[in-house]
């Protein structure tokens, strides 16, 4: 900060007189009224003035000296007590921005307290869904095959947190398991898949059979078909034949898993297996159930299911909790919900005596491809490092790494502030102190926003394309708060389709609008094709609310104050703001008021509708 001391305007007349040539002859910027100002007229404006020398403004060179840099300060840079913002309020608005990013991250990553951890090493799980598949393994390609290896090295994991795995198929290499898993000591439910190809089903149902001979110590179950009702693959007048024949040839006692509806409809199913294979997943309901309600939902559910079914053992086949992915309703997955409702369904399990198999071991990304990311986020264990989830004795948190997360943040919210500053130390001008807040309201929102928006991709990405996608929104996202920090402290208009894409003549020179133009490019192209995936195809959908908000929030604060007076309202733009309209009024209905992650997005695309509705060309 430099001195301020009372000017002497007589003193320096001659050079007051010769401001509006030295104005246009090293500045080279309009002289406006200074140029019809006589230099007694501009003596009296400026007596009794205080003026500032801002070492990172005043130079001394050029045609006069430091004179001209005095010259500007008297019309640039008044004191404080004269209205004029110092650097104590952007300096005040970081470190206010710094502090909320570091108390929402802090409270964003407060672990949660359970009467029982999800893995307790004195008492091991009664069972659990078992699939071998990794990386980019799937069961939907027949050229898939599992090794030996790979399986002995996933069951030696899962005898230590669990005596039994179920498994749904024998082919791609699955009918391994049961000698593997007998000698690790773990029993298997064997799964036998069936559906529409009666050829396929020959060939599970044939290997099946000759398992279960083959292990009879180590199968306790055949569990033949799984949800084919439910996706109607089978009349339930077949599946019952078919279960009484595989009945008549194995050891070991049979049955048929499917959702509870399924059961309730057709419960002639009850005569033809051993016991009831109910799956109650709270998530998935009709009617999505909360994470703090989903174990009473359970046990509600298995009553209901005994009462129906009197006489026969009711075993719930698949029960757990999603930790990533998108919200039903008021059903959020995440992973401290996922080990809260593990946690208290095995707690009720125990007080209760009931018989559970958790869904399930491993994270299957795979299944993204089908049911979206929430899909392939139901393992207790991660998919690519093969790691448990919730390690005893440490503490279960949504952000393990939030300290990272939080980090990057305000490392972002000071590289906005940064830019607008290196932007007046460029080009020198007065802004206005509601420019400053809007820099602080997009840094401080960016700051919290990106470690969410970060750990979303990484989660939500599966494949090349999806990488790409979300990749390059969450480019767009950071660099849009940056950029705008330019453009609102240099007073430079929000950028325009046409002047990237349009003629010649309308193209920008400037490299700066170019790169913020392609910032609003990218977030508006990527958020049109989430937008109509909502409206057209929402089941998987994931919501991208912390990469859209923190793109569209800098670009409404830049149209809001330095929206062009004149202009016309570009086409482009008023169509995507059309699109963003009316997908987020139809979202926010379809989704309902209790999902809030559908709350936010509808929001941000209101946000962007209005930026580009305002637009001007």
């Amino acid at each position: 900060m430099g001195q301020s001391r009372h000017f002497d305007a007589r003193r320096a007349l001659p050079l007051l007189a010769d401001i509006p040539r030295i104005i246009r002859h090293v500045s080279k910027v309009p002289t406006g009224d200074v140029a019809s100002c006589s230099a007694d007229e501009l003596a009296a404006a400026f007596t009794g003035l205080t003026y500032r020398q801002t070492p990172a403004f005043c130079w001394c060179g050029g045609l006069c000296g430091c004179g001209i840099s005095v010259a500007f300060r008297l019309i640039d840079d008044r004191c404080p007590e004269d209205g004029t913002i110092s650097l104590r309020t952007p300096l005040a608005l970081l470190l206010i921005s710094l502090g909320t990013i570091a108390a929402v991250w802090w409270w964003l990553a407060i672990p949660i307290d359970l009467a029982r951890a999800p893995i307790d090493p004195n008492a091991k799980l009664p069972c659990i869904s078992y699939a071998p598949f990794r990386d980019h393994q799937t069961s939907l390609s027949p050229a898939t095959q599992v090794s030996r290896e790979q399986i002995a090295e996933d069951l030696a994991q899962l005898a230590k947190i669990t005596d039994c795995v179920r498994t749904y198929a024998v082919d791609l290499g699955l009918d391994q398991i049961p000698e593997l898993a007998a000698k690790v000591g773990l029993k298997v439910i064997q799964g036998i898949w069936l559906g529409r190809d009666r050829q396929k089903n020959l060939m599970q149902i044939s290997t099946g059979i000759r398992l279960a001979q083959e292990y009879p110590g180590t199968i306790t179950a055949l569990v033949v078909g799984n949800e084919i009702l439910l996706h109607r693959e089978m009349p339930a007048s077949d599946l019952a034949t078919v279960i009484r024949s595989i009945k008549a040839q194995v050891p070991v006692p049979v049955t048929y898993a499917d959702v509870w509806e399924f059961w309730l409809r057709n419960r002639e199913l009850c005569d033809a297996v051993d016991f009831v294979t109910v799956h109650i997943l709270p998530y998935w309901e009709n009617v999505p159930v909360p994470a703090k309600f989903a174990a009473a939902h359970v046990d509600a559910i298995r009553r209901q299911i005994a009462s129906a079914f009197p006489g026969k053992e009711i075993l719930i086949g698949e029960t757990g909790w999603p930790s990533e992915g998108r919200m039903r309703e008021s059903a959020l997955p995440s992973r401290t919900n996922q080990a809260r409702v593990v946690s208290e369904i095995l707690d009720l399990a125990q007080r209760e005596n009931f018989r559970v198999n958790l869904f399930e071991a491993y994270d299957e990304l795979w299944k993204q491809q089908l049911e979206g990311t929430v899909g392939g986020s139901w393992g207790l264990f991660d998919s690519v490092r093969r790691t448990l989830k919730y390690p005893p004795g440490i503490p279960i948190s949504n952000f393990p790494l939030w300290k990272l997360q939080m980090s990057g943040g305000m490392a972002l919210a000071v590289l906005v502030f940064g830019a607008a500053w290196l932007t007046l130390r460029r080009k020198p001008r007065q802004p206005r102190l509601v420019s400053w807040f809007a820099v602080g309201i997009s840094a401080t929102t960016a700051g919290i926003l990106f470690g969410v928006a970060a750990q979303k991709m990484f989660d939500e990405s599966y494949g090349a394309i999806d990488w790409l996608l979300w990749g390059a929104l969450l480019v767009a996202a950071t660099a849009s708060p940056v950029l705008s920090a330019n453009a609102l402290m240099s007073g430079r208009a929000p950028p325009t389709f046409l002047e990237l894409l349009g003629p010649k003549d309308y193209r920008t020179p400037s490299m700066l609008a170019i790169m913020h133009g392609l910032a609003l490019i990218v977030t508006i192209v990527i958020g049109t094709q989430t937008a109509l995936g909502l409206v057209f195809d929402p089941r998987e959908k994931d919501f991208p609310f912390a990469a859209l908000t923190m793109a569209a929030v800098p670009f409404a604060a830049m149209t809001l104050l330095n929206r062009p007076k004149k202009g016309i309202r570009p086409m482009a733009e008023s169509i995507f703001a059309g699109v963003f309209l009316v997908a987020a009024i139809y979202t926010g209905l379809n989704e309902g008021p209790h999902n809030w992650q559908s709350l936010w997005t509808c929001a941000a695309y209101i946000l962007l509708a209005i930026t580009l509705w305002r637009a001007r060309a």
